[in-house]
C-alpha cells in the first residue's frame, strides 16, 4: 500500500493545485467520486434539483449524467484540489441562483441583492481527511474566484454540536475550516448552520 505523505512534511498542501471542473479534468472528478458518486450517487446535484428529480437521478447514473451535461456546457460547477495528478478534494462552487434548494430555503434566504457564488459541498478523498485539505481547498478556491473576478463567496457550513462528527455529516463543510480561511458569519438564522461570506 502506498504511504500517504504526512502533512508535516509539507508534501500535500504546498503541492496542491486547484482547477475548475472541466471536460479536461472530468476523469479525475469521476475517480474521486468513485462508484458511490461521493455519497449515495449524489454527484453534487442535491442543491441543484427538485427532491423528486434528485432521488430519481440516483438510479442509472442520472445525477452523474446531469453533472456531466453541466460540465460539457461549460457551466460553473466546482473546483478540484489536485495532488500528484490525482484529485483529492472537491468544492461545489457556482452562482447561488444555480442552486434551486438555496433559492427556496427559508433558513438561508438571500440577505441582500449582491451577486454571490455559493459553496454547497465538500468531498475529500478518505486517505487525505483530517490533514487540513479543506482549508487548503477554500484558499485555492478563493484564488480561482479572484481570477474570475467573483466578488462575494457564500457558504452554509455546520458548527458541530458534538466533538466528533461523522464524515457523512461534514459534506457542507465545517465552520472552523471557513473561519481559518478568512470567512465571516453574516447571518445566524440557523444557530448551527450560519451563513458565511468571503469578500474579495
Amino acid at each position: 500500500m502506498k504511504k500517504v505523505p504526512s502533512i508535516k512534511d509539507g508534501d500535500i498542501l504546498s503541492d496542491m493545485i486547484f482547477e475548475p471542473l472541466s471536460k479536461k479534468n472530468w476523469p479525475l472528478f469521476v475517480q474521486l467520486f468513485g462508484e458511490r458518486g461521493a455519497c449515495g450517487n449524489c454527484w453534487c446535484m442535491y442543491f441543484r434539483l427538485k427532491k423528486d428529480d434528485f432521488v430519481q437521478g440516483k438510479e442509472n447514473d442520472g445525477n452523474k449524467e446531469r453533472m456531466k451535461e453541466l460540465v460539457w456546457s461549460d457551466a460553473p460547477t466546482g473546483v478540484l484540489g489536485i495532488y500528484e495528478s490525482r484529485a483529492i478534494g472537491w468544492c461545489a462552487f457556482a452562482p447561488r441562483e444555480d442552486h434551486l434548494k438555496l433559492e427556496h430555503s427559508r433558513v438561508h434566504k438571500r440577505i441582500d441583492d449582491l451577486p454571490v457564488w455559493s459553496i454547497t459541498c465538500f468531498f475529500i478523498d478518505k486517505s487525505f481527511r483530517r490533514m487540513g485539505v479543506s482549508v487548503a481547498m477554500l484558499k485555492g478556491l478563493i484564488d480561482v474566484a479572484r481570477k474570475q473576478k467573483i466578488k462575494v463567496i457564500e457558504a452554509y457550513p455546520t458548527i458541530p454540536t458534538q466533538e466528533k462528527l461523522a464524515d457523512s455529516f461534514a459534506w457542507i463543510g465545517l465552520y472552523r475550516s471557513f473561519e481559518d480561511a478568512g470567512f465571516k458569519i453574516v447571518d445566524r438564522t440557523s444557530k448551527n448552520r450560519p451563513m458565511v461570506r468571503y469578500n474579495l
